[in-house]
């Protein structure tokens, strides 16, 4: 079992997973049972869950000019809900999705970048749980979950990704950033190859 471990859930927002969502991502719903099976080995195995949100607005930002659906669709703005094609209610667009929602004891971390560990607290959350391993899934492979993986190395904390925990719009995209996150940065493994061999 792996040691001094914390599962870290990106952005699986309603605004990004959601049927018909704004920033949908095209496959992310099929990442969400082997997300629930990570999850679920890591509370067995006491193992800290860590969620991120992406938020943005009310006010521009750079990031705008890459998203256009910040400003057009009030995207993950705070406060803002929608009813999306496969809800049967309105949901608040930046929430985890219903599937995989935090429990009482797991974090949840608050971005307004793509990196995860920028001007947030989740060094803190990481060095209080004494961890120095993080099992990564989420959205987006090769945006927010690429930028928070070499964060990651950076401040000397080893990334594991779920190669079926995590989605992108592109394909190509996402297989490259696995790859080259396996070159350099990290590990990447199927999730069922991280519970059986780091998790149990």
């Amino acid at each position: 079992m792996i040691g001094s471990a914390a599962v870290v859930v990106i952005d699986m927002q309603n605004d990004f997973v959601r049927a018909g969502a704004p920033l949908e991502v095209p496959g992310i719903r099929k990442t969400i049972p082997p997300i629930q099976k990570l999850i679920a080995a890591a509370r067995t195995s006491s193992i800290p869950v860590i969620y991120t949100r992406f938020v943005a607005g009310p006010k521009r930002t750079l990031i705008w000019d890459y998203t256009p659906q910040i400003a057009a669709d009030k995207a993950c703005w705070r406060g803002v809900y929608r009813k999306y094609k496969d809800s049967g209610k309105e949901l608040l667009c930046l929430d985890v999705v219903d599937e995989i929602y935090p429990a009482k004891d797991d974090y949840v971390v608050d971005k307004y970048s793509y990196n995860a560990f920028l001007n947030t607290n989740l060094i803190d959350i990481l060095n209080a749980e004494a961890a120095r391993t993080i099992i990564v899934s989420g959205t987006v492979t090769n945006v927010c979950v690429g930028n928070t993986v070499y964060a990651a190395f950076q401040n000397n904390i080893e990334p594991i990704v779920g190669r079926d925990a995590v989605s992108s719009w592109d394909e190509e995209l996402n297989n490259s950033t696995l790859r080259n996150i396996e070159g350099k940065f990290g590990k990447v493994l199927a999730v069922e190859e991280i519970i059986a061999n780091l998790m149990t």
